[in-house]
């Protein structure tokens, strides 16, 4: 498939069961640009804190990155979603484990509800492939 600008555009799906429900793909390249949609912590994380459920959700982007052709390294801008705004410094960390020597432009944003009651955080990525290194 090819996206209006002569493009082609590839989606990436992670098998989630809200891909098909909702109808959208885990992350979709279009050129040297890959959109990677908001990322939760799968329900093994239900009990888990914010920094758990982020890293867990972080590890999920990394992999759709990794399935478009791009990496960590080609990150120029996340945004993370909170229930609790007291939650930032926990996520803020595992944000920093990932993306310390990339330092994408970011968004930090409280929200009032997700999905689930449980999750906590939502991240996510937008890269650009070539000349980022």
């Amino acid at each position: 498939m090819s996206a209006g600008n002569g493009a082609k555009r590839v989606n990436i799906s992670s098998g989630g069961a809200y891909e098909v429900v909702f109808g959208y793909s885990r992350a979709v390249r279009v050129g040297d640009d890959v959109h990677v949609s908001g990322t939760c912590a799968p329900p093994a994380h239900e009990k888990s804190d914010a920094y758990a459920q982020a890293r867990a959700a972080l590890e999920i982007v990394e992999k759709a990155l990794k399935d478009a052709g791009a990496s960590v390294a080609d990150v120029v801008r996340t945004v993370v979603y909170l229930r609790d705004i007291n939650d930032a410094e926990a996520v803020a960390k595992a944000h920093l484990e990932s993306f310390n020597a990339v330092r994408p432009a970011s968004t930090l944003v409280q929200v009032t509800s997700m999905l689930r009651p449980w999750q906590k955080v939502e991240i996510e990525a937008y890269a650009k492939l070539g000349g980022c290194k």
